[in-house]
């Protein structure tokens, strides 16, 4: 199956190498762990294995594979397509050094990820799919996406960065409208107003099964770790999306269960943190480790790989295709990147979900590289110090080499933190 693949054998053997070290060193050591996240060790386990196989068989069977970065590729019409669509890899240094060779080295390290990951043939997600889809989110994406499209079937979302006029509503929905056509062309399948309906509501109660997992960590004590919720969110990404929803709501049901028995894994007289900032594909698991090693609970993720999925569900407001493509551009409309400007929808976001999951502070993370978040920060920082919340920034990369430096930020910052 790997040499159908066109995988580079070798080097994808050390990054399997590497990556079950990492989970073996950080989340199996972990203490009172919630007995389902067995479900997803078996994924991560498998991550290169059964889950590609079942892909590789979609596609013998006709089926389409279509790969996603990011947020905005609205994979209720893949679904509706009867297609799959799944995250492709770009959160490890791992692959860095075969972007660097070819593209720039001053680019978050997010891109130059998923592009090394590419051109070194080590991601098995990227060699299975029939088509990438990119989106206009930052200028290094968008011109990176141009030497992917050299090496690979890319299509790009333009995505418009205002959500307050009529134009930008204009181009949301003529942007839907033409990926909508783009995957049809790609399966040969006409999308009916009955599969649409039907893959809003499969992608709905993944959302809905996410968020229960997400409300139960406003408990104290919290009833998961940071690490463990940051795994579940990454992992739905790559997952069979009905096998993921019903193993997140067995989940979600343990985790409540928990929480009516006071069955915490962090001490709750530990301040309670929460993340903000930048995507943390996997499996970057840098930050969230260096915190709960302190035994310090992160109890949510304002991110991409977090609030930003699941918040929001599509509200269809008619049965017929074109009513329900305006339902989903309201719906991705509402996905508060920092690309957007102005973006006050998500400085309001950030300073309520502080105040839901009653955060004594606010870690903000910045990829090196990445302007729009960078920016942000500023008026991030200024609103949660209004409320009385304080932030701490850091940026950073895939690497090891300022662990100790950010332990040593963190555990400044936490000392002068006491929990409301």
């Amino acid at each position: 199956m790997w040499s159908d693949l066109g995988l580079n054998l070798e080097k994808h053997d050390v990054l399997l190498g590497a990556l079950g070290k990492a989970y073996g060193d950080l989340f199996m050591a972990q203490k009172n762990r919630p007995k389902k996240m067995e479900y997803y060790n078996f994924v991560i386990s498998e991550v290169h294995g059964l889950r590609v196989k079942e892909l590789v068989e979609r596609k013998k069977a006709g089926k389409k594979v279509i790969g996603a970065f990011c947020l905005y590729a609205p994979e209720e019409l893949v679904y509706a397509a009867d297609a799959t669509m799944v995250g492709l890899c770009g959160g490890a240094d791992f692959s860095i050094p075969d972007a660097e060779a070819q593209i720039p080295r001053e680019l978050c390290p997010l891109i130059k990820s998923f592009y090394g990951f590419k051109v070194g043939g080590t991601c098995p997600y990227f060699q299975s799919c029939n088509l990438v889809v990119g989106e206009t989110t930052c200028d290094g994406k968008k011109k990176v996406y141009e030497l992917l499209g050299e090496i690979t079937p890319t299509y790009v979302m333009e995505i418009p960065h205002r959500t307050d006029t009529p134009q930008a509503r204009a181009l949301w929905l003529a942007e839907m409208k033409a990926f909508k056509a783009q995957i049809e062309q790609l399966t040969g399948n006409v999308i009916e107003k009955g599969a649409l309906k039907e893959a809003i509501r499969l992608i709905n109660e993944k959302r809905k099964a996410m968020k229960r997992v997400s409300e139960a960590r406003k408990a104290s004590p919290v009833p998961i770790s940071g690490l463990d919720a940051l795994l579940v969110n990454q992992i739905s990404f790559y997952d069979d999306v009905e096998r993921f929803t019903k193993m997140t709501n067995e989940l979600a049901d343990e985790l409540e269960e928990r929480n009516r028995a006071g069955n915490g894994v962090a001490s709750a007289d530990k301040p309670r943190l929460m993340f903000s900032g930048c995507p943390m594909a996997i499996p970057n698991w840098k930050l969230h480790s260096i915190i709960e090693g302190m035994g310090v609970p992160v109890v949510a993720e304002e991110s991409c790989i977090g609030s930003r999925y699941f918040t929001d569900l599509v509200q269809p407001k008619g049965s017929s295709v074109d009513s329900m493509l305006e339902a989903l551009v309201d719906r991705y409309a509402q996905i508060s990147c920092a690309c957007f400007t102005p973006n006050n929808e998500r400085i309001e976001k950030v300073v309520q979900m502080a105040k839901e999951y009653h955060a004594d502070g606010v870690v903000y993370n910045v990829l090196q590289y990445c302007h729009a978040y960078n920016v942000e920060a500023v008026k991030v920082g200024r609103a949660l110090k209004a409320k009385g919340v304080p932030m701490l920034k850091i940026n950073t990369d895939y690497s090891s080499e300022d662990v100790e430096q950010i332990r040593t930020r963190v555990e400044a910052f936490t000392e002068m933190l006491r929990p409301s």
